[in-house]
């Protein structure tokens, strides 16, 4: 009988392991190139942009964080309501982690001031330290798009001016793009929230 026990017991041991054991890292998705035998992975290149409190944000302030990120504009009545609502769903689960930030960059920054974007985020009713609404030059911004792999231009026969993708973007601590998903997709986006998951217990298990 107590063999039995054991055995029992061994194998819930073994099923347990089995299933809790360390999944695969995220990759780090873009392209890669070789320099003196080591591998360069994509990186979100240097921005220099202003928040909603009008305060300068260099890609170095969100060094130790993992962001997720997004693109869109205030005037936008099609996809952006949809994308902001996972957005804030997402912030809603991580708000009380500190290793973890959101960064919204508007396609419209002739419109989108910081002022309007301090106002757009005071009725989210977001912490402005952990939640960054980004602006800035026009030409840097749709650079800077590129990195994280949205596609976006402007457009005067599409409503609000502005076509573009709704990836929420996950980036980890150096920069690199880790995850996506399509943010009018909640499904998607639940899967997401797995992947940022596993970002997080990647840093942990270091």
């Amino acid at each position: 009988m107590k063999s039995l026990i054991l055995y029992a017991i061994l194998v819930i041991l073994t099923y347990i392991g089995c299933n809790t054991a360390d999944p695969k890292p995220l990759p780090k998705l873009g392209q890669t190139s070789i320099e003196n035998g080591d591998t360069l992975y994509h990186t979100v290149g240097q921005f220099t942009l202003l928040n909603q409190d009008s305060i300068e944000v260099v890609n170095s302030d969100l060094s130790g964080y993992i962001y997720v990120s997004d693109f869109f504009f205030l005037n936008c009545p099609t996809i952006c309501p949809i994308v902001m609502k996972q957005m804030l769903k997402l912030y809603q689960k991580y708000e009380g982690n500190p290793t973890v930030k959101f960064v919204s960059h508007t396609l419209d920054p002739k419109r989108d001031t910081p002022s309007a974007l301090k106002q757009y985020a005071n009725n989210l009713d977001i912490n402005h330290s952990k939640w960054l609404f980004l602006t800035g030059d026009r030409d840097h911004i749709y650079d800077i798009k590129d990195d994280y792999f949205i596609a976006a231009m402007e457009d005067s026969e599409v409503p609000g001016g502005i076509t573009h993708s709704g990836q929420i973007i996950l980036v980890d601590k150096k920069g690199h793009v880790r995850s996506f998903a399509e943010g009018t997709d909640p499904i998607k986006v639940e899967h997401l929230m797995e992947d940022i998951d596993q970002l997080l217990k990647e840093y942990e298990s270091k």
